[in-house]
């Protein structure tokens, strides 16, 4: 049994741990380990996670290391153990994700054979369908093998881990997210359509998004007391996740990610514009408007489904016959027209929350390569002769 608990040290907020690796072979008594100094919660999980393998293995090695208990042991069975201590280090919807894909695409080839018996040619014929069948997140369905491996070593049930030896295929005309954001004149073009739709709420969302780059699921989660009008701020603490229950709310992708969120004056007005649209539409259906009131809300006045502005989007480029991004490319787009504008990497970085600045460097650069692809136009153009 491990605790995990907060303590300050030098005005700065740590971690602990202490957690029970058995008993001593002479005393009787109980052994504890004890660690402290994590920066982070889930630095101090992950180290419980190591410790509590640790401790398994030192308390039952003599039965893992026996010929019959090890030959018997399979992928399934480890996965499930690995899986009681994943859980407690991820939020509920990363592990939600990561179960799914064990469920519908790893443990149908690998589930019920014996761990001892995955070779590095099953291993690979696995990625190979995978690569065949042409799922783009084939790369991840091996890592998460791979964790079961390293796991099932850690624990001495197997000596080797098979997919180190593997050759991961490349897929040369995979479709790139280069560009999965809209110029200047193509995010006019399909904000004044969406306009024409005449569904204002959709319109004030995805203006919203491209002009402050915020994720589609923080937008999703905001109330109205979230937004400064006065300061023209929105303060991002949460977004929309998918839960065992269905939609959630939980803390932002990052540390980084809880942040203040500039707005430009238009912005604003349409946002205040859509609050009185919102409040009519409410009454009318019955609802009284409170102070915790949802930004973007469905006819029950709850939080809209993920798929919502996919299907808003959907709509106005088909209908306009627009070119197609993906909702979250209107943050790329927000990130591609700030650095055109002359803002500089940290001021971008701390508007999309990135914990990497390299992350928003390779947007910069990205940026940059094309506006040095125009200067000999540019140049032409100018002298003209």
């Amino acid at each position: 049994m491990a605790s995990i608990k907060k303590y300050s040290s030098k005005g700065q907020t740590k971690w602990k741990i202490r957690i029970l690796v058995g008993r001593d072979e002479l005393t009787g008594k109980q052994k504890v380990k004890t660690k402290q100094g994590f920066k982070s919660k889930k630095a101090a999980q992950l180290a419980v996670l190591e410790l509590e393998s640790s401790s398994c293995l030192n308390t039952s090695k003599t039965s893992l290391n026996s010929p019959v208990t090890t030959s018997s042991i399979t992928f399934k069975q480890v996965y499930l153990e690995w899986f009681k201590l994943y859980q407690n280090t991820v939020k509920e919807s990363t592990w939600i994700k990561t179960k799914e894909i064990f469920k519908l695409h790893i443990l149908p080839i690998l589930g019920n054979r014996k761990l001892n018996t995955i070779t590095d040619v099953l291993c690979q014929k696995a990625v190979n369908h995978w690569y065949d069948e042409r799922y783009t997140k084939f790369k991840v369905w091996i890592n998460n093998v791979s964790r079961i491996f390293k796991f099932a070593k850690r624990k001495h049930i197997i000596s080797l881990n098979p997919v180190e030896n593997i050759l991961i295929p490349k897929r040369t005309n995979v479709r790139t997210m280069t560009n999965n954001y809209y110029d200047k004149e193509e995010l006019k073009q399909f904000l004044d359509c969406l306009y024409d739709l005449d569904d204002y709420q959709a319109y004030a969302f995805f203006r919203l998004l491209a002009f402050s780059g915020l994720r589609k699921g923080e937008a999703l989660a905001l109330y109205w007391k979230d937004i400064n009008f006065s300061q023209k701020i929105v303060s991002v603490t949460k977004t929309q996740s998918r839960g065992v229950n269905g939609i959630n709310v939980q803390t932002p992708k990052t540390y980084e990610s809880n942040r203040n969120v500039f707005l430009d004056t238009k912005t604003i007005n349409i946002l205040k514009k859509w609050k009185k649209c919102q409040s009519l539409k409410l009454k009318q259906l019955g609802y009284s408007y409170s102070t915790s009131q949802l930004i973007f809300s469905n006819t029950r006045n709850t939080m809209l489904q993920p798929v919502k502005p996919t299907l808003w989007l959907k709509r106005v480029t088909e209908n306009y016959n627009l070119k197609h991004i993906t909702t979250h490319g209107f943050r790329h787009t927000y990130a591609t027209l700030a650095f055109e504008s002359g803002l500089s990497v940290k001021q971008v970085q701390l508007q999309l929350g990135h914990r990497d600045i390299q992350t928003t460097l390779d947007i910069y650069t990205a940026v940059t390569n094309k506006q040095k692809n125009e200067i000999a136009d540019k140049f032409s153009a100018y002298v003209n002769f």
